[in-house]
């Protein structure tokens, strides 16, 4: 099946073996596995960069963004540069996070040739189409590779002004990840890919899902073949 963008499947599990189990399952299915280093017991990146043949993302979600990470802003860079050493693919870092430690990891994955995504989270609502184009734009200039906006969809509206966003990605040149989280924005994370998205996320089949209103891959997979049949 031909696919317009790159399908993440985003493993957590606190048990490092459980996590690399579940990673070396969703392989054949995903075209990016992210590795969620906040929700391990022990994070370290080099296992499975040494035990998986696929592009892996590195992200260290902080307690203030919806992740499980609740040590210091230092500690958490240090896991990310650290990936970035061990032969990362990409890395994520939030938007919000600290200016300087944001450019910092920024120069040392140029340096490494890995590319980092800068990302925004809101797990309650979605914001006006204007500030949802501030924040796309503080992205852009912030030295991303990639950005990625992810929102609560409560209503239809709430998922039109997030796709709408790639349009603006499009004519700007900027590869974005943008969908909605929760039941209304279910169709979001598939549509994004046909409108241009340049990734979106999944669950593996047989594991939890990082975030609400997350499909498993093999029914994110199944939605996307309908693209492909004859009409």
């Amino acid at each position: 099946m031909a696919v317009s963008g790159e399908i993440c499947v985003s493993i957590a599990d606190r048990d490092p073996d459980r996590a690399l189990a579940l990673a070396a399952g969703a392989a054949d299915l995903a075209t990016v596995l992210e590795i969620r280093l906040d929700a391990l017991a022990r994070p370290t990146a080099a296992p499975f960069v040494d035990k998986l043949n696929v592009p892996l993302l590195f992200t260290c979600r902080p307690t203030w963004e919806g992740g499980e990470f609740a040590g210091s802003e230092e500690e958490r860079f240090a896991l990310l540069g650290e990936a970035v050493r061990c032969g990362a693919t990409y890395v994520d870092v939030e938007l919000r996070a600290d200016e300087e430690l944001r450019r910092q990891l920024l120069a040392l994955a140029k340096k490494h040739g890995v590319k980092v995504i800068v990302s925004w989270h809101d797990f309650k609502t979605t914001a006006s189409a204007q500030a949802l184009r501030s924040i796309f734009e503080a992205e852009y200039r912030s030295g991303a590779d990639i950005g990625k906006i992810v929102t609560m969809g409560r209503t239809f509206q709430d998922v039109l002004r997030v796709l709408a966003l790639q349009e603006i990605a499009f004519e700007m040149g900027f590869p974005l990840c943008a969908f909605c989280m929760g039941r209304a924005g279910m169709i979001s994370r598939v549509a994004t890919l046909e409108l241009g998205g340049f990734m979106t996320y999944a669950a593996p089949d047989h594991g939890p899902a990082t975030a609400p209103g997350q499909l498993s891959v093999s029914a994110l997979r199944k939605a996307l073949e309908c693209f492909d049949e004859d009409i």
